[in-house]
């Protein structure tokens, strides 16, 4: 029997001493990580609770902001399968005074309620001293494009196949050029819009060219940044706004709502408020609600925001408005016995809380400081015995407080480490939120010495308040310890930030609890030395961020460095600071935000000042060309000529004074002097050594001489052929081209005999040197004038193909729909359908949209709105239609254009008998205040309702009064129409007289019918029916009954088959007249019927009446 052993080793003594050490290592760990959370319990206990505290007195408030969410998208019946949405545009203004509490009702109640719905709540919020143009709205874009990225997905958020859809629907949307703005405008969009695409095909951006220019010194960029657009102009402006309206209407039609909130509108810039007004009258945003906040106090009537809620009132804009103002005792009380974290109806509480109102007069904010202030006073203790607060009532009494709640923080902060005051004055320097990194760069770049200068002294701080010195009991010197300026030292007063409730803390990002925190901060700041330190921390920005960090916050540096401008001396440190301004100001221009790069381009010239022009000669040059040209988009015309006379002074190339001169040309335009705009524009053509033509009326045979110049050039060249041509690359020819094109807008207006040899130069410049933007509508005005004045429509119709072929080379967008509306409006109509421009003609306001052309937009909207009408189409339609587009007028600003629609719209409710008389003083009200311009379409519509009416001696009154309306509209189709119905007022007239008066009706007649004759043997298909309506009242005076049937059968079954429906109407009763005048009724009343049924199918109700008492 075998037994088998098991040895047992004992332990040493040296392994169970180790082993005792450690076990008792892990006791103590234990019990010092139990005595920390202990002890971070108990001071968690001893703590204000005034962060993320409930809304006190604000339940009506919450309701209406509720109920307006509830409101955005009204939802059908749930027994409809698939209702569509009805979506209900809303704007929201909250105001108060400061530490009323706007931001926290609106975040909470209204943030919080619309997340918890489904809806997407994106913030942002301006900062005071921060010229950094569209920043909250921008902040608030890059918020809601977070919400769809994949990252925020992942948590629940839209689905993948929403988020896809929505990028997909961008990247179509979207062409390179707008995307490329997009990124520019709204950086934090870019995830959502695409990467960056190089593209060979689109040109690139008139920014990018700055830039190089300014910072390159290449002297072909130079070249092409003097001869590029004048910047951005207004059209910059409008492209930006549609382009942000569109990408919100694609990204808002798959959410179910959208809310954004922008905060502190006092300090908004006029970029801002305009982009929201437009975004506020876009009335196919879907689900989206713009809720706004701002002090009113710091809103007077003459504040650009007050102006801009005005101008949205006068637009019948809904805006619901909520002023919120200080809380009484009754809500005062709730709100102390929440930071207390004890019941509101602890008599005790009441008492304290009814002190403290008293003292703050219910500013809850101040409430909350008041209380922050006692307890760091130590009036205000945690008793751990009761568990609860306690405090001195009569202590409480008798605390003085100040007037300005700025005192009691600086009060605050002067008891912290010394070393967390200078962060706090460096990080209030920064804005409102601050990144940890850039606190720490500029602080390890700061002496020791040069900070503690800079830092306000405690005798200081003492006065700020009228009252406060009882706050002020701490000692800075005593209580400020020289730290040692280590990461671990920053951090240590980062977290001191945030236990003291200054600054939230997320990460990297810091943030201001309140502005009047920041405030309070930058009060530490000795108020000498307040200029000095931030431009101190402005040029440390300067050298120490990487390229791309600093174009991030350039705004921000470039403000900076400008507060301690008048302290530079050095004149290398001055060129620097205005080739910073420079590239601020142009940074802005990118933006559209004009009123702010104003603001760059001023300080820079400043500070090159009178040496500019011998030093730094390119940035001077730039800065006083975009100086004038911002000014004058910001309607500052004083500033404006400072600058252009400037550089006009300069005994400087005239290709370097291209831009001033064509602001200058296009101030003039703007406020309608049109011959000095004429003057500049041929004064600079003869400084560039261009041919230039008097200013004067052209001979009959100096348009021909010319004209034949111009045909040999065109011999034998297909529209392809003239496409196909070089881009021009002669700068001074380029130049001389846009001035041509201002000079061709001006002249058609003030001088028409000139127009012709400026339309000659522009073709024949395009022609022998190359094309360029202005190419293409210069062969669409010569286009224009061989269909019409020239009587060549086909050769016409060819140039104007030329000029859209021209559209689809790179780099001529630009002039799109400019070219769009001359073709569609004054070429194709000749020997084309006319229904066939009406959608080209809706293509050309779409894109004059996206390039932001507004005025050539609204021309091709124009014309499509006449042309409906021209062609018969259903009057209830088009009045619909014109109700819809005269409100986009009031949003484009479009006065004008708004004025024809109107006039159009007033003859069709005439016509459909809605307020009739209402209609008359309208249109002749219209006629009496405006130019000729308006009055000539208001004469074409009078005829156009004396003729359907039959009332011909009304008729030949206003034609006899409105004079040749043929030479103010020539080629377009109102020009035909009125020439239509001119020869049949005529002809009426005519037949109605005898002897003299009857040979001079006749005369007329003869002479304008053999114009509707010449261009139906051109090829006009358009004027047919009219012609045979005419040939038959020319047959019916001359007595020819045969004829006059054959020419009225003609009539009626032309305009029929080419869809004249009001036309056909028209010839039927004029034929019914022409036969009962005959004796033969049964055809007249076949004819009155027919003409009653085809009226009643236009609309025409009114003359549906009128002829219902003739049969």
């Amino acid at each position: 029997m075998s037994i088998s052993t098991t040895n047992h080793r004992m332990p040493s003594m040296g392994s169970t001493s180790s082993s005792s050490t450690r076990h008792l290592a892990e006791i103590v760990v234990t019990a010092a990580e139990s005595s920390r959370q202990i002890n971070k319990q108990i001071s968690n206990i001893a703590q204000l609770r005034i962060s993320n505290m409930q809304l006190h007195g604000r339940d009506d408030d919450i309701k209406l902001l509720r109920r307006k969410i509830r409101g955005l998208v009204k939802e059908k019946d749930g027994d409809e399968e698939d209702g569509a949405e009805n979506y209900v545009g809303e704007m929201i203004l909250v105001s108060g005074t400061s530490g009323t509490g706007k931001s926290a009702l609106i975040q909470k109640g209204l943030g919080n309620y619309a997340a918890n719905r489904g809806f997407v709540f994106a913030s942002g919020k301006f900062e005071d001293k921060l010229f950094r143009p569209l920043s909250a709205f921008s902040d608030a874009m890059t918020s809601l494009a977070k919400y769809i990225t994949a990252d925020h997905n992942k948590k629940g958020g839209l689905s993948t196949a929403t988020m896809t859809l929505i990028r997909d629907q961008i990247q179509n949307e979207f062409d390179e050029e707008d995307a490329e703005q997009l990124r520019r405008v709204l950086p934090g969009c870019e995830e959502l819009l695409g990467t960056r695409r190089s593209s060979l095909i689109c040109p690139t951006s008139q920014a990018d060219v700055a830039l190089s220019r300014s910072f390159s010194g290449s002297t072909l960029e130079s070249a092409k940044r003097r001869v590029s657009l004048t910047l951005a102009g207004r059209e910059a402006i409008a492209q930006m706004h549609y382009a942000v309206r569109r990408l919100l209407k694609i990204v808002c039609s798959q959410l179910k709502g959208a809310v954004l909130f922008i905060d502190d509108l006092q300090w908004s810039d006029t970029a801002t408020l305009d982009l929201l007004k437009s975004i506020v009258l876009d009335g196919e945003i879907p689900s989206l609600l713009i809720v706004g906040a701002y002090r009113e106090d710091e809103v007077p009537n003459h504040h650009p925001l007050a102006f801009h809620i005005r101008e949205l009132e006068r637009m019948n804009v809904s805006i619901t408005k909520i002023q919120i103002g200080n809380l009484s005792v009754d809500y005062a009380i709730p709100l102390v016995a929440e930071a207390l974290g004890m019941d509101d109806d602890d008599s005790k509480v009441k008492l304290l809380a009814e002190t403290i109102h008293r003292k703050t007069e219910g500013n809850p904010f101040f409430i909350l400081m008041f209380l922050r202030s006692l307890y760091d006073e130590k009036l205000l203790q945690y008793n751990f015995g009761v568990m609860k607060w306690t405090w001195d009532d009569d202590a409480v009494s008798s605390k003085i407080v100040t007037e300005n709640v700025a005192s009691v923080l600086v009060n605050k902060m002067n008891r912290l480490q010394e070393e967390t005051q200078r962060m706090l004055m460096v990080a209030s320097c920064l804005g409102a939120t601050f990144r940890k990194s850039a606190v720490m760069t500029v602080m390890k770049n700061f002496s020791q010495v040069e900070m503690r200068s800079s830092m306000r002294s405690v005798t200081d701080t003492a006065t700020m308040g009228s009252s406060s010195a009882s706050f002020l009991s701490s000692d800075l010197t005593n209580s400020c310890v020289d730290r040692d300026g280590s990461v671990s030292s920053y951090a240590s007063s980062i977290e001191e930030f945030e236990e003291e409730g200054l600054c939230e803390v997320d990460n990297e990002e810091c943030r201001f609890m309140h502005d009047q925190i920041q405030s309070a901060a930058f009060e530490l700041i000795c108020p000498e030395q307040r200029d000095s330190f931030r431009g101190k921390i402005g040029r440390i920005l300067l050298r120490s961020l990487p390229p791309e960090e600093l174009e991030a916050c350039l705004f921000e540096v470039v403000g900076l460095l400008n507060c301690a401008a008048s302290n530079i001396t050095d004149d290398e440190e001055r060129d620097e600071l205005a080739r910073m301004n420079l590239r601020a100001g142009i940074k802005a221009s990118e933006n559209a935000a004009f009123d702010t790069a104003k603001v760059y381009f001023q300080a820079g010239r400043d500070a090159l000042g009178p040496r500019g022009w011998e030093g730094d000669y390119s940035t001077m040059l730039d800065l006083c060309s975009d100086g004038a040209n911002s000014s004058f988009l910001t309607g500052d015309f004083d500033t404006m000529n400072e600058f252009i006379d400037e550089v006009l002074s300069k005994d400087i190339d005239t290709k370097e004074k291209y831009r001033v001169s064509d602001i200058k040309v296009k101030s003039f335009l703007t406020i309608g002097k049109v011959n000095d705009a004429i003057n500049t524009a041929l004064d600079f053509r003869r400084q560039l050594g261009l041919p230039t033509p008097q200013k004067k009326p052209a001979s009959k045979f100096t348009i021909l001489r010319e004209y034949i110049r111009v045909k040999k050039l065109l011999k034998n060249k297909t529209a392809e052929d003239i496409a196909n041509l070089p881009e021009l690359d002669d700068e001074r020819y380029e130049m001389g081209q846009r001035m041509n094109e201002h000079l061709a807008t001006s002249v058609y207006l003030a001088n028409p005999k000139m127009y012709p040899l400026i339309v000659f130069q522009l073709v024949t410049t395009s022609l022998k040197h190359g094309l360029s933007p202005t190419s293409s509508p210069a062969f669409a005005r010569l286009g224009a004038l061989l269909c019409g004045p020239f009587g060549e429509p086909h050769q016409g119709r060819e140039l104007a193909k030329a000029a859209e072929l021209i559209l689809e080379k790179p780099g001529m967008r630009s002039s799109a729909s400019n070219t769009i509306f001359l073709t569609q409006n004054f070429c194709y109509h000749w020997i084309s359908p006319l229904q066939d421009t009406v959608e080209p003609l809706l293509k050309g306001y779409q894109v004059g949209l996206e390039i932001g052309d507004n005025e050539k937009a609204c021309y091709c909207l124009v014309a499509r709105s006449y042309t409906l009408f021209f062609i018969g189409r259903s009057l209830a339609s088009i009045q619909q239609e014109l109700e819809a587009t005269i409100k986009v007028m009031t949003q484009l600003k479009q006065d004008e254009n708004k004025m024809k629609f109107v006039i159009l719209l007033v003859t069709l409710k005439k016509l459909r008998g809605i307020d009739a008389e209402a209609c008359d003083k309208m249109l002749d009200s219209i006629l009496v205040e405006t130019r000729n311009n308006l009055a000539v379409f208001v004469n074409i519509m009078k005829l156009e309702v004396f003729v359907f009416y039959q009332e011909w001696r009304e008729a030949i009154d206003l034609v006899r009064k409105a004079g040749s309306i043929r030479l103010l509209l020539p080629c377009v189709p109102g020009l035909v129409r009125y020439t239509f119905l001119e020869t049949l007022t005529y002809l009426k007239a005519a037949q109605s007289s005898a002897g003299l008066k009857k040979r001079q009706m006749k005369k007329c007649a003869h002479k304008t019918i053999q114009l509707v004759q010449s261009w139906a043997k051109n090829g006009n298909v358009n004027v047919v029916h009219y012609l045979y309506i005419l040939e038959a009242e020319l047959a019916v005076l001359h007595g020819k009954s045969k004829k006059a049937k054959q020419k009225f059968n003609a009539a009626i079954a032309t305009s029929s088959r080419n869809g004249f429906l009001h036309d056909r109407a028209l010839a039927h009763e004029l034929a019914s007249a022409y036969f009962k005048a005959q004796g033969d009724d049964y055809w007249g009343k076949y004819h009155i019927e027919c003409s009653r049924t085809c009226y009643q199918e236009w609309g025409c109700s009114e003359k549906v009446k009128q002829l219902s008492g003739t049969t």
